[in-house]
């Protein structure tokens, strides 16, 4: 099996860059199996096409702004993935639609993809989380090691 949890964000974005903070911390907690790759893809795009292409699994981790209250958790599958790229909930959601396009196209889309995200405090100039999305973080790696477990690809903590 063929997974990838990618991380996505911008690092200097207070809260948006979320998903950069949690696949770090999920390297430094964690030992995965053989078969998962972990991806820090900051605000990547077209360059990602061959990292995600004929995947099992692609766990998306991001700042979501779905109109929830800041700080929450957010977890998006199946048929609201879909809707989470056409409303655009994240500011890189058009680069990496952009790529999940491409890969359709090609015939080489992920066969499963879940997005995890927290709904942004703040999304000013700031190289650190706020305090409510840094709370969030071991919650967002613990669903990351869940999502992963139960594809039989459960992490190994340090």
């Amino acid at each position: 099996m063929r997974a990838v949890v990618l991380g996505v964000g911008n690092t200097i974005r207070a809260d948006e860059g979320i998903g950069v903070r949690v696949v770090e911390a999920l390297e430094r907690g964690y030992v995965l199996p053989e078969g998962v790759v972990v991806i820090d893809a900051g605000t990547s795009s077209m360059e990602m096409l061959d990292d995600l292409s004929d995947l099992d699994f692609l766990l998306v981790i991001d700042a979501v702004n779905d109109g929830k209250p800041p700080g929450s958790l957010i977890r998006l599958v199946e048929d609201e993935v879909p809707v989470f790229f056409r409303r655009n909930l994240s500011p890189h959601g058009i680069g990496l639609s952009d790529v999940l396009a491409a890969l359709e196209l090609l015939g080489k889309s992920p066969k499963e993809t879940v997005i995890l995200g927290l709904q942004p405090v703040s999304m000013d100039l700031s190289l650190e989380l706020t305090p409510q999305a840094t709370a969030r973080v071991p919650e967002l790696v613990t669903q990351a090691v869940q999502e992963l477990s139960v594809r039989g690809l459960a992490p190994t903590p340090r």
